[in-house]
């Protein structure tokens, strides 16, 4: 779909998710011009191992960034924003831009037994002191020390002085730039579990503690303004600036307009990621929670966030319909779940890729409890999508706990926030409202936020608050005592997931 004004400037996003990359163009006036999508391959070389190929994400980059500027005249693209799956490291060589082997997915679990041995040394209360987070294979540290004692090529090009290590968003910048840069920005470092929080730099003594050379990372610059120009990128012409970067789940905390204090989104994508807004200061978490970089709009203007992730949400849905084949298109799950009135006590816990907060447990896996001679493919949906919003509860529960009192309310987006059910029991289940934007895609609007700050389109957050429109407001219609039961079946059931991975 096109909207073109003759003399219109544009705004280009980038958003290079787990499962594919979009790009999105804008006007300035915030009208959507075109938008395109495209899947990659994903690879599984061993259980429990996540992996993507540079190239085939690069290529994406290039098919959409071609599709949504055929009808425009790309010199008029003012700027470009970058967001992107974040905890996921990509090795290259800074002088080819070539990959250096496959990224190592944010849901890879290689490195479990790596972190329970730092976690045997006392090391996580120092990790979480100092980078907000807690020693697990989420985080990107843990990859790059696996990837340089066992990778040959990533730990031949360290010793030839060639190697560049970064999230998505570094290698994205390196290739756009025709390798100007080796760049990142706060939101992405603060992932790696080597970027101090307070001192606002990738750390010696973190990167010691996990056998990792601080040279291999890039330089952090803010979240906002220019990083690098366009410099023989096949789809656009050299010059256009890159002028705001931030991490998926960071963006679309901005693209919901949560830029006040207190104020929090979850985005419903592969995984699920709950952020509030907790303003200038980090807010360190009692209840496994993690402190992260919300972003910095300038080296003296950051703002922090508190984030509870949850590693299963669309990605269950994806099983029912590729492992279970229950269904032939995602979307379908809503009208076979709704074609029971409740899940009849059917329980699952979407522990795929083992659990995270607050859990934290990577060795965890799947559990259906519940199930009887009467049941059938309608509560199995059922209980797959209330799994997913059983898992948000816990987090929305930890965070209460650390912030001192209730959330009154949540912004919701990203795929599966379309499903009303989902969203209906999520709402009752935490007991408070949901707010729906009119655009689902709040990640993608980030970045058009980000970049549009960056190069000065917009002066202020301000600005951006301004621009949110509710779609669906989601009031809690369950009663405290059918909430309460409900509650324990669930927690019944993590707890024998939690005490098989103890047996």
């Amino acid at each position: 779909m096109y909207s073109l004004k003759s003399g219109m400037e544009y705004i280009l996003a980038v958003d290079q998710g787990t499962t594919g990359t979009t790009a999105l163009l804008m006007d300035t006036d915030l009208n959507r011009v075109a938008e395109a999508g495209v899947e990659f391959e994903q690879h599984f070389p061993k259980p429990g191992w996540v992996e993507h190929d540079l190239e085939d994400i690069f290529t994406t980059v290039l098919q959409t960034i071609r599709e949504v500027t055929k009808h425009v005249n790309p010199k008029k693209i003012l700027a470009i924003g970058i967001t992107n799956q974040r905890e996921t490291l990509c090795f290259w060589d800074n002088q080819t831009l070539e990959p250096l082997g496959r990224a190592i997915v944010w849901q890879d679990r290689r490195t479990a037994e790596f972190c329970e041995t730092l976690k045997a040394r006392g090391l996580e209360p120092f990790f979480q002191k100092r980078t907000g987070l807690l020693v697990d294979p989420y985080f990107s540290g843990t990859k790059a020390s696996w990837a340089l004692k066992n990778w040959s090529d990533v730990k031949a090009a360290y010793q030839a002085g060639r190697l560049a290590a970064g999230t998505v968003d570094s290698f994205l910048m390196a290739r756009l730039s025709g390798g100007a840069v080796h760049s990142t920005e706060p939101s992405n470092a603060s992932r790696t579990l080597c970027f101090d929080l307070l001192l606002k730099r990738f750390d010696a003594d973190l990167c010691k503690a996990l056998d990792v050379p601080l040279e291999i990372w890039p330089e952090v610059c803010p979240s906002t303004g220019t990083f690098a120009v366009t410099r023989g990128f096949p789809e656009l012409p050299d010059g256009i600036p890159i002028t705001g970067v931030l991490g998926d789940q960071q963006a679309a905390l901005l693209g919901q307009a949560c830029v006040k204090e207190g104020t929090a989104k979850c985005t419903y994508g592969t995984g699920a990621f709950l952020l509030m807004n907790t303003g200038k200061k980090p807010a360190f978490s009692n209840h496994r929670l993690i402190t992260t970089v919300a972003w910095a709009l300038s080296a003296d203007h950051y703002t922090y966030a508190l984030e509870g992730s949850v590693f299963v949400a669309g990605a269950a849905v994806q099983w029912v319909r590729d492992g279970l084949k229950f269904i032939r298109d995602s979307s379908e799950i809503e009208a076979l779940a709704s074609s029971v009135p409740s899940s009849e006590g059917v329980v699952f816990v979407p522990a795929l890729t083992g659990l995270g907060a607050p859990y934290w447990d990577p060795t965890a896996t799947g559990l259906m409890t519940g199930i009887t001679r009467g049941t059938h493919q309608g509560h199995i949906a059922r209980a797959v999508l209330e799994g997913i919003a059983f898992q948000t509860a816990d987090i929305i529960t930890a965070m209460e706990k650390d912030l001192g009192k209730p959330l009154s309310s949540m912004n919701v987006d990203g795929g599966a926030s379309a499903n009303n059910l989902l969203m209906q029991f999520q709402s009752d289940i935490l007991g408070v409202e949901l707010r729906r934007p009119k655009y689902l895609e709040t990640t993608s609007l980030g970045a058009i936020f980000a970049a549009g700050l960056g190069a000065g389109i917009w002066t202020d957050l301000a600005d951006i608050e301004n621009t949110w429109k509710q779609d669906r407001l989601f009031k809690p219609q369950m009663s405290s005592q059918d909430r309460e039961q409900t509650l324990k079946r669930w927690h019944d059931a993590v707890g024998r997931v939690m005490y098989r991975g103890k047996a």
